[in-house]
């Protein structure tokens, strides 16, 4: 999103919250989470929900419609993931959230409030529940850690030992409690965006919105800045919005993943729905470049210079594939896995198989075909050839 807010500043990224609340903090010596506003009451998150909306852009005669016709439902305190490829709508589709733009028609809802028609005046005031979390930190390179973190608080008047407490309490929860005197230069991309994080918190949002924030990222410290904010979301009940194009990042933090393709949403569910049975070209493809549970072209010519057949099994949970590969007698058929994977999310299993069924006479021969017809009655199988 940093790109196509053009001149968004750290300035802008902190004024964003500037009007939030800053009462209510922990003892940062607990390691407890920072608190809502009133005592030690979690906050709700936030509720979206986007209806028939529309954006377009005009340049001279050209029309160009950034957004067409999206519907999508956010429940308060969830994760959701929006994925899609360059150009297919995302970083609109969030300015339209924070309303750094207005579409050209439909309704947006947070919490069953319509933002579309509000005045810029209540929509700053609306912008102070809301966190940013942007790709290339935009922190302040001439304020220390702490003073990045207080930045809104200051813009808000928030009193000096309140503002210091809530900086404290802040550092604590990400884990960077003693780099508060330490400048941007000399944080490393991971303590950066945790910078960033506790910014985002600093006035007690109850909406994050983070734009491709692990993309600049190594998959180590991508992997440490997803946990924190699965902390956050889990012990604050904050919603969060994360805009990615890597389907790992889904898979790895989201409750739910919307697919944008050309200004549409073309598919959305549950992670788990959509990656164990992506209905569109566009999901199968980002599914297949996390989960890697099938060969590629490469390996399956690999795969086809030995012998039997090749089958690759759709894995799901009640498909019998067990009992099928107990019913293949190893005095005729010799079975091995040589591909694939199996994964468990949202507490259910899937996965591919791919299996080399080797026959040792004409009865193990009948007995693969008994398996491939037995198998393809419950579930997807596929031979390579």
């Amino acid at each position: 999103m940093a790109d196509n807010l053009g001149t968004a500043s750290a300035a802008h990224a902190a004024s964003a919250n500037s009007a939030g609340s800053a009462t209510g903090e922990a003892n940062p010596a607990t390691g407890t989470s920072p608190a809502a506003s009133d005592g030690n009451r979690q906050k709700t998150g936030t509720s979206i929900e986007f209806r028939n909306v529309r954006k377009v852009f005009h340049q001279g005669k050209r029309e160009i419609v950034a957004l067409d016709d999206v519907n999508i439902s956010i429940p308060a305190g969830s994760i959701v993931g929006i994925i899609g490829y360059s150009g297919a709508g995302k970083s609109t589709l969030v300015r339209q959230i924070n309303g750094l733009d207005r579409p050209t028609s439909g309704q947006i809802l947070l919490d069953g409030q319509d933002i579309v028609g509000l005045p810029e005046s209540k929509m700053r005031k609306l912008r102070s529940n809301i966190g940013m979390i942007f790709q290339q930190f935009n922190l302040f390179q001439s304020r220390n850690v702490a003073g990045n973190v207080a930045y809104p608080l200051g813009l808000q008047g928030v009193e000096k030992k309140e503002k210091q407490a809530r900086v404290a309490e802040l550092l604590e929860f990400v884990g960077l409690q003693d780099k508060g005197k330490a400048y941007p230069e000399q944080l490393s991309g991971g303590q950066k965006q945790r910078v960033g994080i506790a910014r985002a918190l600093a006035t007690n949002p109850s909406l994050l919105l983070a734009d491709e924030a692990t993309s600049a990222l190594d998959p180590s410290t991508t992997r440490d800045v997803l946990e924190l904010l699965r902390r956050v979301n889990r012990e604050l009940g904050i919603t969060i919005v994360v805009i990615t194009h890597e389907m790992e990042v889904v898979r790895s933090i989201a409750d739910q993943v919307v697919v944008m393709q050309g200004g549409k949403v073309v598919e959305q569910g549950s992670v788990y729905e959509v990656f164990s049975n992506p209905a569109t070209d566009v999901a199968a493809n980002f599914v297949a470049t996390s989960l890697r549970n099938t060969p590629d072209q490469v390996e399956s010519e690999a795969l086809q210079t030995g012998t039997g057949r090749l089958f690759t099994v759709t894995m799901a949970e009640g498909i019998g594939f067990f009992s099928a590969v107990s019913a293949l007698d190893s005095n005729h058929v010799s079975v091995n896995i040589v591909h694939g994977g199996i994964t468990t999310l949202q507490q259910h299993s899937f996965g591919k198989l791919t299996l080399r069924l080797t026959p040792k006479d004409e009865e193990g021969e009948r007995a693969i075909q008994q398996f491939y017809e037995t198998m393809s009655a419950t579930t997807e199988v596929e031979e390579i050839r």
